[in-house]
């Protein structure tokens, strides 16, 4: 009796074993296994759209949390730390019903509703980008905004995991402005400084693939409206495509704008020919 007793803890026992053997930890967000270049990755582009069907309920339980959707996003800002996250979510189904790209110049929030236009600010490095809020969350950590892998490699977030940032939300209005005052400018074309007889101009980069260097060239001029051009550099070890903006009015002009790019995620500097 006693023996039997004994042999069928003992199967109970291995059971359980084998079960919690089994059981695997739940998968660890992370970046992407192959890195990839997001510099030329345009951001987000306000425009008007009705409301997401899905994700805009007037409140919603979450752990327990109960939060309540805002009515309309116009005034919103608000101050706090952003994370974010990646492939472990890439391809599933955001709160709008959305399928969520890493690569996608996108966020989550708790209360903005879906869609939003925001304009996010690093107050660590200044970096700016403009994201398009089509999920909920993050819902732990007192956070305040979930970035895309995307934007947040832009912003310098990922290696850190978490940043303080400015969220503003961004009015179709004031994109359009921002076109017309870019257009505005562009249109007045004024004469290229040179110095010593040679032109001033400003390099986004040196690519080994043309592909990539075709596709910072465009993200530039729609983001700048200078002339962008690709320059190639033969070397023994390969052919180099620098993207130069310009020639530009001044090297000021060429600093300025090298600021700007950076808050976009680009490295450039002025460089004269």
């Amino acid at each position: 009796m006693i023996r039997g007793l004994r042999i069928g803890l003992w199967v109970i026992l291995s059971m359980l074993l084998t079960a919690c053997g089994s059981l695997s930890l739940p998968e660890r967000d992370r970046p992407p296994i192959i890195d990839r270049d997001v510099a030329h990755i345009p951001d987000a582009v306000p425009k008007a759209e009705p409301r997401s069907r899905y994700g805009n309920a007037s409140h919603y339980e979450v752990f327990g949390k109960r939060y309540y959707t805002l009515d309309s996003s116009a005034g919103y800002e608000e101050t706090g730390m952003a994370s974010w996250y990646g492939k472990k979510f890439h391809g599933r189904k955001t709160s709008s019903g959305e399928i969520y790209d890493m690569y996608g110049m996108t966020a989550a929030h708790k209360t903005l509703p879906l869609p939003t236009y925001v304009e996010v600010t690093n107050l660590e490095n200044e970096r700016q980008v403009i994201l398009r809020v089509n999920d909920r969350g993050p819902f732990h950590g007192g956070r305040l905004i979930d970035l895309s892998y995307a934007a947040a490699k832009k912003l310098g977030v990922v290696s850190s995991g978490t940043a303080r940032v400015k969220v503003r939300a961004v009015s179709v209005g004031e994109s359009n402005q921002h076109t017309a005052h870019t257009s505005e400018r562009s249109a007045v074309v004024k004469p290229a400084t040179r110095v010593d007889n040679q032109l001033i101009f400003l390099q986004v980069g040196a690519y080994a693939s043309l592909q990539s260097a075709r596709g910072v060239k465009q993200a530039i001029q729609n983001l700048t409206g200078d002339p962008v051009s690709i320059r190639e550099l033969d070397r023994h070890s390969g052919t180099l495509y620098r993207v130069w903006v310009g020639p530009l009015v001044s090297a000021d002009q060429g600093r300025k704008l090298s600021m700007r790019l950076d808050n976009q995620g680009y490295d450039s500097q002025v460089v004269i020919e």
